[in-house]
Protein backbone atom coordinates (compact mmCIF):
# COMPACT_ATOMS: atom_id res chain seq x y z
CA UNK A 1 0.00 0.00 0.00
CA UNK A 2 1.70 3.20 -1.22
CA UNK A 3 -1.26 5.68 -0.98
CA UNK A 4 -3.99 6.12 1.13
CA UNK A 5 -7.27 7.85 1.81
CA UNK A 6 -9.22 8.19 4.60
CA UNK A 7 -12.55 9.88 5.19
CA UNK A 8 -13.83 11.32 8.25
CA UNK A 9 -16.11 14.54 7.80
CA UNK A 10 -18.08 14.96 10.71
CA UNK A 11 -18.86 17.50 13.43
CA UNK A 12 -16.04 17.75 16.27
CA UNK A 13 -16.93 15.07 18.38
CA UNK A 14 -17.43 12.38 15.55
CA UNK A 15 -13.43 13.77 14.52
CA UNK A 16 -12.18 13.41 18.01
CA UNK A 17 -13.47 10.05 18.67
CA UNK A 18 -11.91 9.11 14.94
CA UNK A 19 -8.17 9.75 16.97
CA UNK A 20 -7.32 6.11 17.66
CA UNK A 21 -8.40 5.15 14.77
CA UNK A 22 -6.62 7.71 12.85
CA UNK A 23 -3.26 5.92 14.84
CA UNK A 24 -3.99 3.23 14.22
CA UNK A 25 -4.63 3.18 10.68
CA UNK A 26 -0.70 5.30 10.88
CA UNK A 27 0.23 2.31 12.49
CA UNK A 28 -0.54 -0.09 10.00
CA UNK A 29 0.61 1.48 6.88
CA UNK A 30 4.01 3.33 8.40
CA UNK A 31 5.80 3.54 4.78
CA UNK A 32 2.33 4.54 3.07
CA UNK A 33 1.96 8.21 1.94
CA UNK A 34 -1.40 8.65 4.06
CA UNK A 35 -4.01 11.66 3.22
CA UNK A 36 -6.91 12.49 5.14
CA UNK A 37 -10.34 14.10 3.42
CA UNK A 38 -11.99 16.44 5.86
CA UNK A 39 -13.38 19.90 6.13
CA UNK A 40 -12.19 23.09 6.84
CA UNK A 41 -12.62 23.10 10.42
CA UNK A 42 -10.34 20.63 11.09
CA UNK A 43 -7.31 20.97 9.05
CA UNK A 44 -5.27 22.71 11.23
CA UNK A 45 -6.07 20.11 14.15
CA UNK A 46 -5.15 16.99 11.61
CA UNK A 47 -2.29 18.77 10.07
CA UNK A 48 -0.84 18.85 13.41
CA UNK A 49 -1.18 15.66 14.50
CA UNK A 50 1.20 13.89 12.41
CA UNK A 51 -1.08 10.94 11.74
CA UNK A 52 -1.21 12.21 7.88
CA UNK A 53 0.72 13.74 5.02
CA UNK A 54 -1.57 15.47 3.25
CA UNK A 55 -4.66 17.04 4.79
CA UNK A 56 -7.14 18.04 1.60
CA UNK A 57 -10.83 19.72 2.37
CA UNK A 58 -13.55 18.66 0.85
CA UNK A 59 -16.04 21.41 -0.13
CA UNK A 60 -18.59 18.74 0.08
CA UNK A 61 -20.23 19.97 -3.89
CA UNK A 62 -23.60 19.36 -4.35
CA UNK A 63 -24.41 16.67 -6.42
CA UNK A 64 -25.84 18.41 -9.32
CA UNK A 65 -22.57 20.92 -9.06
CA UNK A 66 -20.46 19.61 -12.05
CA UNK A 67 -17.72 21.46 -11.69
CA UNK A 68 -17.50 20.60 -7.75
CA UNK A 69 -18.08 16.94 -8.54
CA UNK A 70 -15.55 16.56 -10.56
CA UNK A 71 -12.82 18.43 -8.72
CA UNK A 72 -13.96 16.04 -5.76
CA UNK A 73 -13.51 13.09 -8.03
CA UNK A 74 -9.80 14.12 -8.46
CA UNK A 75 -9.31 14.38 -4.81
CA UNK A 76 -10.55 10.69 -4.18
CA UNK A 77 -9.07 8.97 -7.02
CA UNK A 78 -5.40 7.26 -6.99
CA UNK A 79 -5.22 5.49 -3.95
CA UNK A 80 -4.68 2.12 -3.01
CA UNK A 81 -7.01 1.70 -0.17
CA UNK A 82 -9.54 4.32 1.44
CA UNK A 83 -11.01 4.24 4.49
CA UNK A 84 -14.11 5.48 4.64
CA UNK A 85 -14.59 6.46 8.86
CA UNK A 86 -17.47 8.77 7.89
CA UNK A 87 -19.56 5.91 6.63
CA UNK A 88 -22.68 8.25 5.77
CA UNK A 89 -24.59 8.16 2.40
CA UNK A 90 -23.02 10.85 0.96
CA UNK A 91 -19.58 8.85 1.38
CA UNK A 92 -21.01 5.89 0.64
CA UNK A 93 -21.58 7.27 -2.70
CA UNK A 94 -18.25 8.11 -3.05
CA UNK A 95 -16.83 4.64 -3.34
CA UNK A 96 -18.04 4.81 -6.89
CA UNK A 97 -16.86 8.70 -7.74
CA UNK A 98 -13.63 7.36 -6.58
CA UNK A 99 -13.32 4.35 -9.14
CA UNK A 100 -14.16 1.74 -7.02
CA UNK A 101 -10.23 0.80 -5.43
CA UNK A 102 -10.08 -0.90 -2.24
CA UNK A 103 -12.61 0.07 0.27
CA UNK A 104 -13.33 0.03 4.14
CA UNK A 105 -16.84 1.33 4.83
CA UNK A 106 -20.07 -0.05 3.98
CA UNK A 107 -20.66 1.11 0.80
CA UNK A 108 -22.16 -1.70 -1.19
CA UNK A 109 -19.82 -3.81 -3.07
CA UNK A 110 -16.98 -2.70 -1.44
CA UNK A 111 -13.86 -5.15 -0.79
CA UNK A 112 -13.38 -4.43 2.79
CA UNK A 113 -17.00 -3.88 3.31
CA UNK A 114 -18.27 -3.52 7.14
CA UNK A 115 -21.05 -6.28 7.00
CA UNK A 116 -22.11 -6.19 10.60
CA UNK A 117 -25.83 -6.20 11.48
CA UNK A 118 -25.64 -4.11 14.17
CA UNK A 119 -23.47 -1.40 13.24
CA UNK A 120 -26.03 1.17 13.31
CA UNK A 121 -26.69 0.43 17.04
CA UNK A 122 -23.05 0.49 18.12
CA UNK A 123 -20.94 3.21 19.96
CA UNK A 124 -18.95 5.29 17.33
CA UNK A 125 -15.30 3.64 18.89
CA UNK A 126 -16.67 0.09 18.91
CA UNK A 127 -18.30 0.43 15.49
CA UNK A 128 -14.85 2.08 14.01
CA UNK A 129 -12.76 -0.76 16.18
CA UNK A 130 -15.05 -3.76 14.42
CA UNK A 131 -14.86 -1.89 10.90
CA UNK A 132 -10.57 -1.65 10.94
CA UNK A 133 -10.31 -5.24 12.10
CA UNK A 134 -12.31 -6.37 8.94
CA UNK A 135 -9.94 -4.26 6.95
CA UNK A 136 -7.50 -6.23 9.16
CA UNK A 137 -6.18 -3.85 11.40
CA UNK A 138 -6.57 -5.56 14.78
CA UNK A 139 -5.88 -3.01 17.40
CA UNK A 140 -6.88 0.39 17.94
CA UNK A 141 -5.56 2.10 20.90
CA UNK A 142 -5.71 4.68 23.04
CA UNK A 143 -4.46 7.97 21.08
CA UNK A 144 -1.00 9.58 21.90
CA UNK A 145 -2.34 13.11 22.67
CA UNK A 146 0.37 14.59 24.10
CA UNK A 147 1.17 16.75 20.91
CA UNK A 148 -1.90 18.63 22.28
CA UNK A 149 -0.79 19.10 25.96
CA UNK A 150 1.01 22.56 25.65
CA UNK A 151 -1.33 24.33 23.43
CA UNK A 152 -3.73 26.96 24.50
CA UNK A 153 -3.31 29.43 27.62
CA UNK A 154 -1.61 28.26 30.71
CA UNK A 155 -3.78 29.41 34.04
CA UNK A 156 -2.14 30.13 37.52
CA UNK A 157 -5.13 28.74 38.97
CA UNK A 158 -7.40 25.83 39.18
CA UNK A 159 -10.73 26.05 36.78
CA UNK A 160 -13.65 24.02 35.80
CA UNK A 161 -14.54 24.11 31.98
CA UNK A 162 -18.71 24.89 31.16
CA UNK A 163 -19.78 23.60 27.67
CA UNK A 164 -23.39 25.51 27.71
CA UNK A 165 -23.43 25.38 23.70
CA UNK A 166 -24.84 22.50 21.57
CA UNK A 167 -25.77 22.53 17.91
CA UNK A 168 -27.92 25.55 17.15
CA UNK A 169 -30.78 23.26 15.33
CA UNK A 170 -31.10 21.13 18.41
CA UNK A 171 -32.01 23.68 21.18
CA UNK A 172 -33.36 20.49 23.50
CA UNK A 173 -29.82 19.23 24.14
CA UNK A 174 -28.43 22.54 26.16
CA UNK A 175 -29.46 23.01 29.51
CA UNK A 176 -30.55 26.33 30.54
CA UNK A 177 -27.39 29.00 30.96
CA UNK A 178 -28.86 30.22 34.04
CA UNK A 179 -28.48 26.35 35.48
CA UNK A 180 -24.89 26.98 34.81
CA UNK A 181 -24.41 30.36 36.17
CA UNK A 182 -25.44 28.22 39.60
CA UNK A 183 -23.30 25.68 39.01
CA UNK A 184 -20.72 28.27 38.20
CA UNK A 185 -21.52 29.72 41.83
CA UNK A 186 -21.36 26.29 43.50
CA UNK A 187 -17.97 25.97 41.52
CA UNK A 188 -16.25 28.87 43.13
CA UNK A 189 -17.46 27.93 46.38
CA UNK A 190 -15.30 24.63 45.92
CA UNK A 191 -12.41 27.08 45.24
CA UNK A 192 -12.80 26.61 40.82
CA UNK A 193 -12.77 29.53 39.03
CA UNK A 194 -15.27 28.71 35.86
CA UNK A 195 -14.59 29.28 32.78
CA UNK A 196 -17.09 29.25 29.77
CA UNK A 197 -15.72 27.75 26.14
CA UNK A 198 -17.38 27.34 22.98
CA UNK A 199 -17.65 29.40 19.50
CA UNK A 200 -18.41 32.63 19.10
CA UNK A 201 -22.23 32.14 18.88
CA UNK A 202 -22.09 30.70 22.32
CA UNK A 203 -20.85 34.00 23.51
CA UNK A 204 -24.56 34.96 24.55
CA UNK A 205 -24.95 32.18 26.55
CA UNK A 206 -21.57 32.88 28.65
CA UNK A 207 -23.18 36.23 29.14
CA UNK A 208 -25.90 35.26 30.82
CA UNK A 209 -23.41 32.93 32.91
CA UNK A 210 -21.54 35.36 34.17
CA UNK A 211 -24.25 38.21 35.23
CA UNK A 212 -25.22 35.07 37.14
CA UNK A 213 -21.45 34.51 38.73
CA UNK A 214 -18.94 37.35 37.98
CA UNK A 215 -15.80 35.12 38.38
CA UNK A 216 -16.89 33.30 35.66
CA UNK A 217 -13.75 33.69 32.59
CA UNK A 218 -15.29 33.70 29.16
CA UNK A 219 -13.09 32.14 26.62
CA UNK A 220 -16.09 31.85 24.05
CA UNK A 221 -14.70 32.22 20.58
CA UNK A 222 -11.29 32.90 21.86
CA UNK A 223 -9.57 29.47 21.53
CA UNK A 224 -9.10 27.06 17.86
CA UNK A 225 -8.85 23.60 18.56
CA UNK A 226 -5.39 23.12 19.44
CA UNK A 227 -5.72 26.22 22.46
CA UNK A 228 -8.68 24.32 23.10
CA UNK A 229 -7.54 20.78 23.32
CA UNK A 230 -4.84 22.13 25.77
CA UNK A 231 -6.99 24.55 27.91
CA UNK A 232 -9.54 21.32 28.85
CA UNK A 233 -6.51 19.19 29.63
CA UNK A 234 -5.16 21.65 32.16
CA UNK A 235 -8.86 21.29 33.81
CA UNK A 236 -10.14 19.82 37.12
CA UNK A 237 -13.15 18.97 35.53
CA UNK A 238 -15.58 19.60 32.50
CA UNK A 239 -19.04 20.01 32.72
CA UNK A 240 -21.54 20.37 29.54
CA UNK A 241 -23.83 19.56 27.18
CA UNK A 242 -23.40 16.44 24.16
CA UNK A 243 -21.17 18.43 22.30
CA UNK A 244 -18.06 18.61 20.21
CA UNK A 245 -15.47 19.89 23.03
CA UNK A 246 -16.75 17.93 25.96
CA UNK A 247 -15.63 15.02 23.37
CA UNK A 248 -12.41 16.88 22.99
CA UNK A 249 -12.09 16.96 26.70
CA UNK A 250 -12.60 13.56 27.30
CA UNK A 251 -10.20 12.17 25.14
CA UNK A 252 -7.31 14.72 26.71
CA UNK A 253 -8.07 13.23 30.15
CA UNK A 254 -9.98 15.21 31.86
CA UNK A 255 -12.58 15.22 34.22
CA UNK A 256 -16.33 15.26 32.10
CA UNK A 257 -19.48 15.35 33.01
CA UNK A 258 -21.81 15.40 30.28
CA UNK A 259 -25.84 15.79 30.27
CA UNK A 260 -27.87 14.07 28.01
CA UNK A 261 -31.49 14.79 27.39
CA UNK A 262 -33.75 12.53 25.21
CA UNK A 263 -32.53 14.33 22.06
CA UNK A 264 -29.50 12.04 22.01
CA UNK A 265 -28.74 8.83 23.29
CA UNK A 266 -25.50 7.95 25.80
CA UNK A 267 -25.21 4.38 24.61
CA UNK A 268 -24.26 5.58 21.13
CA UNK A 269 -22.31 9.20 21.78
CA UNK A 270 -21.17 9.21 24.99
CA UNK A 271 -17.70 10.37 25.26
CA UNK A 272 -15.88 7.35 26.50
CA UNK A 273 -12.43 8.66 28.17
CA UNK A 274 -9.35 7.55 29.36
CA UNK A 275 -9.54 5.79 32.07
CA UNK A 276 -12.75 3.65 34.15
CA UNK A 277 -14.85 7.00 36.13
CA UNK A 278 -13.28 9.56 34.21
CA UNK A 279 -16.75 10.33 32.75
CA UNK A 280 -20.24 10.65 34.07
CA UNK A 281 -23.69 10.64 32.82
CA UNK A 282 -26.68 12.26 33.12
CA UNK A 283 -29.67 11.58 31.09
CA UNK A 284 -32.97 13.15 31.69
CA UNK A 285 -35.16 13.17 29.13
CA UNK A 286 -35.72 17.44 30.05
CA UNK A 287 -32.51 18.98 30.52
CA UNK A 288 -35.00 22.00 31.59
CA UNK A 289 -35.82 19.99 34.51
CA UNK A 290 -32.42 19.04 35.76
CA UNK A 291 -31.80 20.79 39.32
CA UNK A 292 -28.01 22.51 39.38
CA UNK A 293 -27.11 20.92 43.20
CA UNK A 294 -27.85 17.22 41.02
CA UNK A 295 -25.15 18.42 38.89
CA UNK A 296 -22.65 19.69 41.91
CA UNK A 297 -23.42 15.88 43.32
CA UNK A 298 -22.01 14.23 40.65
CA UNK A 299 -18.84 16.34 41.19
Amino acid sequence: MRKILVIRLGALGDFVQSFGPFEAIRKAHPAAQITLLTTSPFVGLASASGWFDRVECDSRPRWHNIKGMLALRRQLRGYDRVYDLQTSSRTARYYRLAGKPEWSGHAVGAALRHTNPWRNAMHTLPRQRDQLHKAGIAEVPLPNVAWLENHGPKLGFAYAVLVPGAAPHRPAKRWPARFYGVLAQMLVAQGLTPLVVGTAADTPLAAEICQICPQTHDYTGATNLLELAGLVARASVAIGNDTGPMHLAAQMGCRCIVLFSAESNPALTAPLGRKPGQVSVISVPDLALLAPQRVAAAL
